[in-house]
């Protein structure tokens, strides 16, 4: 399937605009040091952004590394088995949903750590040698906004670009295929995309560089609201209902991911007004689709979730396609499987079904 040209054209204007907004907190920090005169970089303090990070947050520090080392996972699995508990799963986790979600959470913990050591070990101090906390003199607020602008930006263009262009489709369905929404969701990925986040590598050399402590705060706040993003605990509702809190929703919807917005980019069809299949891209901040007009905010949840054409593809073909593929016939995963991309309209019917084809020219 060839790209659209309007299609082009937006993603072309938009990754353009990208390149302003990933400039923007370098630009406040010159701006900043040229308005105060401060040059702490001609005598960087050890561990300047600690020192320099507000006293609630160095307070609040053991309990960021501890969420960071294994509160995280602690807090999946306790959302994992609320969701099971409630019936969530109930007649749609079948023998092999259930490989792909234990699969897709456990593997990637046992085996990223190792290839993202080796890159910071190893890569880094051979292509920036002597680089090694060069910006450690950063103040705190700077590193912050270097890191969650870096980081969560470059995942929203990975992410978009693995809906918008159909040939790296296939390496996102996984995260689309099930049934379902909840708290597996966050980590149901094919492995080749997930070793290949980009945003991953960004901030692993942003900490090379000595934003390390900044990272931190960054990262587990990331992990907490796309995790609650994905989870079928509804815990933006109460702004929706009480009038109250309606201008505390405005912002907080345009601002980050919550379960409505997201759970709308998972659902399997967009004809009712509330599922966005081919938008509401962000991960951390929703922002980016407000910028970029990739976003939908309707307050309403999808009553399904999942591809119309899925056809509950073998665990290890989801996860390790293209490495192996699937023996289901007409699957996008199968070894001459069809190009699909995400939307199924798109494509002729006999693509998604090869009996059809046979049926017609049976019968012409």
């Amino acid at each position: 399937m060839s790209l659209d040209h309007s299609l082009a054209k937006k993603i072309t204007r938009d990754a353009l605009i990208s390149l302003c907004l990933y400039a923007l907190p370098v630009f406040a920090l010159i701006f900043y040091y040229a308005f105060t005169g401060e040059r702490p970089w001609e005598n960087p303090v050890k561990d300047y952004a600690q020192v320099s990070a507000p006293a609630f947050l160095k307070f609040l520090e053991p309990v960021f590394r501890n969420l960071k080392s294994w509160g995280l996972i602690a807090i999946a699995l306790g959302l994992g088995v609320l969701e099971f508990v409630a019936g969530l799963y109930d007649n749609k986790w079948t023998p092999t949903e259930r490989k792909i979600d234990i699969v897709c959470f456990l593997v990637p913990k046992l085996l990223l750590p190792s290839i993202t050591g080796f890159f910071s070990l190893k890569l880094l101090p051979l292509v920036l040698p002597g680089a090694a906390n060069a910006f450690s003199w950063v103040p705190f607020w700077g590193g912050f906004f270097v890191i969650a602008v870096a980081d969560d930006l470059t995942q929203y263009w990975y992410h978009r670009l693995h809906h918008q262009l159909p040939f790296l489709w296939r390496f996102h369905r996984t995260h689309h295929s099930a049934p379902y929404m909840g708290m597996a969701m966050n980590s149901r990925q094919n492995f080749i995309y997930t070793v290949f986040f980009s945003q991953i590598y960004l901030t692993a050399t942003l900490v090379y560089l000595g934003l390390g402590y900044q990272a931190l705060f960054v990262t587990v706040l990331k992990s907490l609201i796309t995790l609650s993003a994905h989870s079928s605990i509804p815990w933006d509702k109460p702004f929706y209902k009480y009038r109250i809190l309606h201008p505390i929703a405005w912002v907080l919807e345009r601002l980050i991911s919550t379960p409505a917005t997201h759970h709308a980019h998972h659902a399997d069809t967009a004809d009712d007004g509330i599922g966005y299949y081919k938008g509401n891209f962000g991960n951390m901040f929703f922002l980016w689709d407000v910028i970029f007009k990739t976003g939908i905010i309707t307050r309403q949840y999808p009553t399904s979730y999942g591809i119309k054409f899925y056809k509950e593809e073998e665990w290890y073909a989801q996860f390790l396609w293209p490495i192996f593929k699937s023996k289901k016939e007409g699957s996008e995963l199968s070894a001459n499987g069809p190009e699909v991309g995400d939307d199924p309209a798109l494509v002729d019917e006999t693509q998604l079904k090869p009996e059809l084809a046979t049926a017609k020219l049976t019968t012409a």
